[in-house]
């Protein structure tokens, strides 16, 4: 049956007001939830390993929980750190949402966990749009995907509270113009911090805890223009009029992508068997 949805209202609206009760709950336990967006093979599961064993070290009680289509490789990466660890099965559903997320945090996440850093789906369309109750937003982009990534992807690079430029150790053999990405960078966020970071060569290795730790400490993290946009003229991501495809999985639950500034057509399919109920995995759960 195709049916017309009011995306923001539908959609984002009911997102948004489960990401701010679950802003709430963690924020009122002392966990600080770190939402890490990236194309696939950007390095970020590299980079989050590394970061994973300094908070370790460090003594920060932290947690990590990494979604994928497919496979459990990430959380088996993730979890030789030693921390708890939860992989997310999506089965094809392009990002997290709010409400999915705090599903699988009850009844696994320690009580006493100061740091949640989020893996989402690899992806910079989908999960640019919804709002996980995070505290912290970090979009991440490797050398090799151009300098004009900020550019194409607007809306996430667009929400982003911190930039990290990933694989830095081999920049030079893929002539990667650090002044031009930084300018695109400013051109669609003006004012956000952007680090540079090897997983491999070390360098970078503990900014992004370091930001993660700050921004629970009540520090003040950047606030996006773009952000304030949303807030007064809805959920819209720039001026073109998306499409939205929703799913209905007969759980009373649409499933919709969204592009655009809000203005979609969602496609509702009577099937019970795609995307709802993602699987999940606990990969490792030592302290």
């Amino acid at each position: 049956m195709c049916r017309v949805v009011d995306l923001r209202q539908a959609v984002l609206a009911k997102n948004d007001m489960a990401a701010q009760v679950l802003r709430a709950e963690l924020t009122a336990r002392g966990t600080t939830v770190v939402n890490l967006l990236s194309s696939p093979g950007s390095g970020k599961t590299a980079l989050l390993e590394r970061e994973l064993l300094l908070a370790r070290e460090r003594g920060v009680a932290v947690a990590a929980l990494t979604a994928d289509l497919a496979t459990e490789n990430d959380a088996t990466r993730l979890a030789r750190s030693g921390v708890p660890v939860k992989q997310v099965l999506t089965d094809g559903l392009c990002h997290l949402e709010a409400g999915m997320l705090g599903r699988h945090l009850d009844g696994w996440l320690p009580e006493d966990t100061r740091l949640l850093f989020v893996e989402n789906v690899g992806n910079l369309v989908c999960p640019a749009s919804y709002d996980l109750g995070e505290t912290l937003r970090v979009v991440l982009a490797s050398v090799t995907e151009g300098e004009d990534k900020p550019l194409k992807y607007p809306t996430a690079f667009g929400l982003a509270q911190l930039v990290v430029v990933t694989k830095t150790d081999i920049a030079r053999a893929v002539d990667f113009d650090e002044a031009a990405f930084r300018a695109h960078v400013e051109q669609v966020n003006p004012g956000v911090e952007v680090v540079l970071t090897s997983a491999r060569a070390g360098e970078g290795l503990g900014l992004l805890l370091d930001r993660a730790l700050a921004a629970g400490a009540g520090a003040g993290a950047h606030t996006p223009v773009m952000a304030g946009r949303q807030q007064s003229h809805g959920h819209g991501h720039g001026d073109d009029h998306g499409h939205g495809h929703g799913h209905d999985h007969g759980d009373g639950h649409d499933h919709v992508h969204i592009h655009g500034d809000g203005h979609g057509h969602g496609h509702g399919h009577g099937d019970d068997h795609h995307h709802a109920h993602p699987h999940v995995r606990s990969a490792a759960q030592t302290r």
